[in-house]
């Protein structure tokens, strides 16, 4: 049941989340928005949705059939599979003493089982870039790969300092324990800032959208691809922003807490009504995380590809390897109510080493224009 009903709520989400981003990419540009089809503009996905549905079905000469074919599916399939492990609310109670997890597989490696799921998106970007026989799809597909696998490695980092913090790979569990003491947030800041910006670069959204960079690649891996096929690719990419975001939120904003300090909070077994109250919590902050990567796309302009590279092998990596040794200590030393202490130290340290670490001359230095009133001839 859960899984029917999450796994139809994505689906919609996704067509209903792209009218949400024109909504707010208009209020960012001061404009109005899409407000014709439908009250509001309300209807506006479905007859999106149509206008795919019989819009000319295109392939290319040259491409290669069978990989140009799967390669949407290879992209949204990993997208609609990682939700199973999430736990949406706590238990329902059932009688006899009973009660049932609302979440698509109680396993103990859910942890494992969300990022190993979320790997397999970059084999049907790659795959759609190399099957289009399009110079510019196949560079973009080379961009994706290496940049989705670059931010797995500080996003698995991240991922075990929130483990052995918690000691468990049960998502139920890690919420559970910050009902109980303290949101993950708090605790390791580091962390769940290091986590949400590689869920933004895994999911390809902006600032870390070079593969689809318009102003070099037309339109990247899915330059050739028309009608659902193309539909298939950012259907992926907005289950994939929903997901990263629902086990954000299981992580670091303790999944239907609502008291991000030690004290009273929602019980985490109960009857319907509860449940359907601890669903509603986790909808809503997965609303203001999705609301918040929207807000990011149209604030933040687009990096270049050797300034993102750089982010991951100079910083991000770094950045969690020093924060994984520390967690590593703290609680080998029984210190995990201080962790967010540990976080500031690292901070700290970061702050006084990073002059003395070597580095190359920034290649965005200013250049002069002759004849410019700010650039006055010599």
């Amino acid at each position: 049941m859960v899984i029917f009903v999450v796994l139809h709520m994505c689906l919609g989400a996704a067509a209903y989340l792209i009218l949400l981003e024109r909504k707010v990419c208009a209020w960012a540009q001061d404009r109005i928005g899409p407000n014709r089809v439908g009250p509001m503009g309300l209807l506006q996905p479905i007859a999106d949705g149509l206008k795919l549905f019989f819009k000319e079905e295109f392939m290319p000469r040259g491409v290669d059939r069978v990989l140009f074919m799967i390669a949407p599916a290879l992209t949204v399939i990993p997208a609609m599979i990682g939700f199973v492990v999430i736990p949406w609310g706590g238990f329902l109670e059932i009688g006899d003493g009973r009660t049932v997890a609302i979440m698509g597989a109680d396993i103990n490696i859910g942890v494992i089982y969300f990022i190993a799921a979320a790997s397999l998106g970059v084999y049907g970007v790659g795959l759609g870039g190399w099957a289009s026989n399009n110079k510019y799809s196949f560079i973009g597909g080379l961009r994706a790969t290496a940049q989705m696998i670059s931010y797995e490695i500080p996003m698995g980092l991240a991922l075990l300092c929130v483990v052995l913090t918690a000691g468990t790979l049960l998502p139920q569990e890690i919420v559970a324990q910050q009902l109980d003491g303290q949101w993950f947030l708090i605790q390791q800041p580091i962390v769940a800032i290091v986590f949400y910006l590689c869920m933004l670069a895994e999911s390809g959204r902006a600032p870390f959208d070079l593969a689809e960079a318009e102003q070099e690649l037309i339109g990247g891996w899915h330059t050739e691809y028309s009608s659902m096929k193309w539909a298939l690719f950012f259907m992926g990419e907005y289950i994939h922003v929903v997901i990263g975001s629902a086990f954000f939120a299981t992580l670091f904003l303790g999944g239907w807490s609502l008291n991000p300090l030690t004290g009273w909070d929602i019980p985490q077994t109960g009857g319907i009504l509860l449940i359907l109250l601890q669903f509603g919590i986790v909808l809503g902050k997965v609303f203001l995380l999705v609301f918040l990567t929207m807000m990011v796309r149209w604030t933040l302009p687009r990096f270049r590809f050797d300034q993102l590279m750089r982010l991951a092998w100079e910083g991000l990596i770094p950045l969690s390897l020093l924060v994984l040794l520390m967690t590593s200590i703290f609680v080998y030393l029984g210190w995990t109510s201080w962790l967010w202490a540990g976080s500031l130290g690292c901070l700290a340290l970061l702050w006084l080493v990073l002059p003395f670490m070597p580095g190359q001359a920034s290649p965005n230095h200013k250049i002069g224009l002759i004849g410019s009133r700010f650039s006055p001839p010599a």
